[in-house]
Order: structure tokens, then C-alpha cells, then sequence
């Protein structure tokens, strides 16, 4: 494009004469730059003012295509500058290093529109993922998916497109990418088989970024903190990062407890024996209570029985949902219930049962003194057995039955 220089610039540096011609180059070089800066400083302005213009309009997307412009058109502004420059050195001075300005100025056009699309990429998904710009937000980790690929696209096609230029054959590119594409699947078959388990996570989206997650076929808990091509990224409730490739989690089973409605309180509390005429009214007063706790669900299962006789209370079953489900806030809901069923049982004369254990000693209670040491020994060895065998609940006449 040598033949396309700018006239005036040629009759310039050929007719004035003052200087000798590489200083007349030299010169005309300078001012193109010079001006080249000028022009992007003044593009930069001008796009600066459009931008704050545009903010107090309600569309987001004037806004979001003026801020990922900005600096491409300030670097197309200065690769044509230089491009010119470049090309006024080349016509007078020959020098072989500006025969690629050509295929440069080509490069920097798939350039500059590439990092466009990808700013201007990044821009949307702040946008859709964004619950204070959108009424509705998308959700992120979707959002992330879908500008993962649309980078991808991009990316690949802006590369076939600069081999083309540079020369090479895209026809001949792909067909060795199809030949060569079943040697590299068989050699990286753990990246493939990570790369389609994270387009299935994206897909099915069994848990996204921020979600509390644990499998109980592997030692995997905690929050997820990103989720790759490759890898998801769990970070414990130790606070250590792990580490977990897509494909372990198209084999195993995944719970997330950040999607529960509700948290469950199961409880089996016990009342002494002695305290069983009071059951019935410690029973309704907690399923009373129960029922008008403002942090529990009285839309959810709410169940209060009389549920066992054990070896040494009375069971009652208390099975109920709170509203929260943060772990924190659960154990402050589940704490207070308890304290206020030990009130219920406390205010009817009640007690909590505890293991408890009756031994009944058998005949004369009192160690006979005059027996050989040996066979008091044996003696005590084995009333004291009668006596751990013996049950919680036994009465005396069982005790008298075994004498």
C-alpha cells in the first residue's frame, strides 16, 4: 500500500528542501504520531462525555457498549497513526522490516473488534447477573457458562481468521483438526471427560457459586466458590480451598442443603417413670408451644408423642421444621425450644430422666468378717455380679427370686 500514501505527504517530504530527506521523514513521522495522539486523546474524551451522557438514560447497554469501546477506539485510532507512519518510513526509506505493515494492520483490525466483544462480553454479564441493575437477575453461574462460550466462539474464530491472513489454509486447518482431534481425545480423555462434566454442571446446575455442598459417596463439603471448565473449586468449612475436577461429580451423589426449604428439628426427650400421670399435659403444652413458635413451620409435619417406654424414662418424639434454614440461626431456633420444653416439664413437677440404675442386695446386706479372706472374696465376686446383672427396672421379688 505503499502507492497509497497520502499526496500531500509525498509532495512534502520531496519538495521541501530545507532539510535533507531523512530529516524531512523523520519529521513527517513525528507528526503523524503527534497527531495520532492527539486524535486518541480527543476520541477518549469524546467517548468519556458520551458515557456520562448516556448514564442518565435507563438502557444499560448504551452505557455497557460506550465503556467496552473506550479503549478500542483508542488503540484504532493509534494503529492507523502508526500504520501511516509506518508506511511514509517504508516508501523512503525501503528497509524490509515495513513490508509486514500489511498483514500488522490486518492483525490489529481482528485485534481491536476481538477485545471489543470481549469487553463488551463482560460488560452483559455484569449486567444480567447483577440483582441491582436487573429486576430479575439471571442466575451467575449460568451467566458465567453462557460468556464462557460466547469467549470461546470468539477467541476461535478470531484465530482462523488470523491464520488466513497470515497465510495459512483454514481448510487444511481443520482437516487436521479433525484427523489429529481422535489422537488428542484419546491423550486427554481426563480433560474431555472434566470439560463436558463442567457443560453438565452448567447444564443440569445441581449447585452454583455460593451454594453449600457435600457428597456422601466422597469427602466433599463446603461452599462453592467457582465452578471451571475444568475444575470446581470448594472452599471447606476449615477455609481450605479443595480442588474437585468436573468429571468426579457426574459420578457421585450431590446434596445441597443451600436449597432445603426447611431445617429439622428430631429430638427424643425423656421423663422419669415417676412422672408419667403428667404425660399427657406435658405432651399437648409442647406441641401448644410448638405450634404457636414464631420460627417454626406449622405448615411443615409437626409431631409430639408418647413414643417408647426405654430402660429408664418415658420418650416423647419431637419432630418439627424451622422456618431458617442458616445453620447459625438453626441452633439459636432449635436451642430456644429446648429451653422452653424444659420449662413445660419443669412447670408440671416433671424431671428429665437420666440413666439411672436400682441394685438390691440380697440377704444379710453386711460382709461376714469371719470368713477366710479367699472365700469373702469370692463371696463379694459374686453378689456383686447378682448385683450388676440385676435390670434397671427389677423389683424386690425379682431380687428375692434370684436369693
Amino acid at each position: 500500500m505503499i502507492e497509497e500514501t497520502p499526496p500531500i505527504i509525498a509532495s512534502l517530504v520531496q519538495d521541501w528542501s530545507l532539510l535533507s530527506e531523512s530529516w524531512r521523514v523523520s519529521l513527517v513521522v513525528f507528526g503523524l504520531v503527534f497527531a495520532t495522539a492527539t486524535v486518541a486523546y480527543l476520541a477518549s474524551r469524546v467517548v468519556y462525555v458520551l458515557e456520562k451522557r448516556f448514564q442518565r438514560t435507563g438502557n444499560l447497554w448504551d452505557d455497557a457498549l460506550l465503556h467496552a469501546a473506550r479503549k478500542p477506539i483508542v488503540a484504532f485510532v493509534w494503529l492507523q497513526g502508526v500504520y501511516w507512519a509506518a508506511e511514509v518510513a517504508h516508501r523512503f526509506s525501503q528497509a524490509e522490516i515495513f513490508k509486514v505493515n500489511d498483514t500488522v494492520l490486518q492483525l490489529g483490525f481482528v485485534w481491536i473488534l476481538v477485545w471489543t466483544i470481549l469487553r463488551l462480553i463482560k460488560e452483559g454479564e455484569g449486567i444480567l447477573s447483577s440483582p441491582t441493575k436487573m429486576t430479575t437477575p439471571m442466575d451467575y453461574t449460568t451467566v458465567t457458562a453462557v460468556s464462557k462460550l460466547a469467549r470461546a466462539v470468539v477467541i476461535i474464530t478470531a484465530a482462523l481468521i488470523a491464520m488466513q491472513s497470515l497465510g495459512y489454509s483454514i481448510s487444511g486447518a481443520l482437516a487436521f483438526g479433525g484427523v489429529g482431534g481422535i489422537a488428542v481425545g484419546f491423550a486427554a480423555k481426563d480433560l474431555l471427560a472434566n470439560f463436558f462434566g463442567g457443560f453438565i454442571i452448567h447444564l443440569d446446575r445441581p449447585f452454583k457459586v455460593g451454594d453449600w455442598v457435600r457428597s456422601p459417596d466422597r469427602n466433599i463439603e463446603g461452599t462453592v466458590e467457582h465452578i471451571g471448565w475444568r475444575l470446581t473449586t470448594v472452599r471447606t468449612f476449615d477455609k481450605r480451598p479443595l480442588y474437585v475436577p468436573n468429571s468426579v461429580f457426574t459420578t457421585i451423589a450431590v446434596e445441597n442443603p443451600s436449597r432445603m426449604f426447611n431445617r429439622r428439628i428430631y429430638e427424643n426427650i425423656g421423663i422419669r417413670y415417676a412422672d408419667v400421670s403428667q404425660m399427657a399435659t406435658i405432651v399437648a403444652d409442647i406441641k401448644d408451644m410448638l405450634e404457636n413458635h414464631e420460627e417454626i413451620d406449622a405448615n411443615q409435619t409437626l409431631i409430639v408423642n408418647f413414643e417408647t417406654f426405654s430402660a429408664s424414662s418415658l420418650d416423647i418424639m419431637v419432630y418439627t421444621f424451622t422456618k431458617t434454614i442458616n445453620w447459625v440461626n438453626f441452633h439459636e431456633v432449635k436451642q430456644d425450644v429446648l429451653l422452653k420444653i424444659s420449662q413445660i416439664i419443669e412447670d408440671h413437677g416433671a424431671e428429665v430422666a437420666f440413666p439411672t440404675r436400682t441394685l438390691h442386695l440380697a440377704g444379710n446386706a453386711e460382709p461376714d468378717l469371719d470368713l477366710a479372706p479367699s472365700a469373702h472374696s469370692e463371696k463379694q465376686g459374686r453378689s456383686g455380679s447378682r448385683q450388676t446383672a440385676a435390670p434397671a427396672t427389677s423389683g424386690e421379688s425379682e431380687g428375692a427370686q434370684d436369693d
